[in-house]
């Protein structure tokens, strides 16, 4: 009897130890909750996050398999998001997403080591476009330069050509950190070329609330134009100086991480007026973000606080970003016909990605962004850039504005080549 009871006792322990563990799809999401860009961050993080938990609910996953969104906190501190990237690295994750050019600079050679793609949706090192170049680095769905060159060129359709760009002034009052320097080459290309003069304000992170002198700058220069690429609470205050020096709002520009809800929270008339990019839609009325909210939102699976910023710019950014990630964990899963992906199948994936008009209304998505297409060789797509504009109570699109890609893409390729050149090992890629 104690023979069989230890048999059984061993059999049992033996069925426990060797059972299949739960799959899961690692997706690692460096957010940033807390810290000087919090209340832009937050709304961000929970787009992605709550479209990712809707999956879960709504269809058990992605392929059958759960989709397990671990969050690590950086505070938008790039040593912090390399400690995150690595904490991760050793446990299959199919992508990192760094939310910040700065910790997307720390990764960019790491990720090309480990075979993890990093996906920075519309920031990060332009030059990483270049998929021949950069076969881990995926920025669609435009880089900032080409941001840069589609906003110039509506500046130029306001003015009545590119032509007569030629003597004005364009002021550009920037973030002093990786990010706000990153498209000043882009923008030092076209002045020479269309001959406009550019007034360059940078703005260190401890000035971001006190403008004062950045400003008089302005009102002394007078610029006929201001284009900003600021980030948290630099963008509130540069809107509430450039009103009180009577700046002319529908002369200013912010970019796309310059232009959202949070931005004009307390001045709302104030900014009436002021222009942005985006590359997404506003409103919650799309039936996928309706499964959100019924599933995930309102049964309180979200982490939101606040549910009126479902729908607003950079929660459904947020929203962007895990899209594109869901559509690659499907392409990989149909691709390699099994669910355990793996980093180097979502690569081959978001080679592939195509969200058009069609895809995109069977995602319950449809008018929801502008249709995505990324290959090997262009890692960014180069798509057109939606400008709005605030009207006192939310913000209006008004057109889509191509990129100038006769000028934009040979400048990425000169800089690609131009990182890569003292970097012996390096490895690339050939583009059939």
């Amino acid at each position: 009897m104690k023979i069989k009871l230890l048999l059984a006792g061993l059999a049992s322990a033996l069925a426990i130890t060797s059972a299949p563990v739960s799959a899961e799809l690692l997706v690692p999401h460096l957010t940033y909750r807390t810290g000087p860009f919090a209340g832009n961050g937050i709304v961000f993080a929970n787009g992605f996050y709550d479209y990712m938990t809707m999956l879960n609910e709504r269809d058990g996953g992605i392929g059958g398999v759960k989709v397990n969104v671990e969050e690590c906190e950086t505070g938008y501190n790039a040593q912090k998001g390399v400690e995150c990237y690595e904490s991760t690295k050793g446990r299959n994750p199919l992508i990192t997403i760094p939310n910040s050019t700065g910790i997307t600079l720390q990764l960019i050679q790491k990720a090309s080591v480990d075979q993890i793609p990093l996906l920075s949706a519309g920031y990060g090192l332009s030059a990483a476009a270049v998929g021949e170049k950069f076969p881990w680095i995926f920025n669609a769905p435009t880089t900032y330069w080409g941001q840069m060159s589609a906003i110039l060129s509506y500046i130029g359709e306001l003015e009545g050509g590119m032509d007569n760009l030629s003597g004005k002034k364009i002021g550009f009052i920037y973030l002093d950190a990786g990010y706000g320097r990153e498209p000043l080459p882009l923008l030092e290309t076209l002045s020479e070329q269309y001959g406009f003069e550019v007034l360059k304000i940078p703005v260190a992170g401890k000035e971001m609330q006190n403008q004062s002198s950045h400003w008089l700058t302005v009102r002394k220069e007078k610029p006929d134009w201001m284009i900003m690429w600021g980030w948290g609470a630099m963008n509130s205050t540069a809107i509430k100086a450039a009103a009180k020096i009577r700046f002319p709002m529908d002369r200013f520009i912010g970019n796309w991480w310059s232009s959202a809800h949070v931005d004009m929270k307390g001045h709302e008339e104030l900014a009436k007026g002021y222009r942005g990019a985006t590359f997404s839609a506003n409103g919650d009325s799309f039936p996928a973000l309706q499964d959100v909210i019924k599933l995930v939102v309102d049964p309180g699976k979200s982490q939101t606080t606040d549910k009126s910023t479902v729908g607003n710019v950079l929660y459904n950014r947020g929203v962007i970003n895990a899209v594109l990630t869901a559509e690659a964990i499907t392409i990989a899963q149909k691709n390699t016909g099994k669910t355990d992906i793996t980093g180097a199948d979502m690569r081959d994936a978001f080679e592939q990605i195509d969200m058009s008009e069609a895809r995109l209304s069977e995602l319950g998505l449809e008018g929801f962004m502008e249709p995505i297409k990324i290959s090997c060789t262009e890692h960014s797509g180069s798509n057109p850039v939606i400008m709005t504009q605030w009207n006192g109570e939310d913000w209006v699109p008004s057109k889509a504005v191509p990129v100038l890609r006769e000028i934009v893409i040979p400048e990425l390729e000169a800089a690609a080549d131009k990182y890569i050149s003292d970097k012996p090992g390096w490895t690339t890629q050939t583009c059939s």
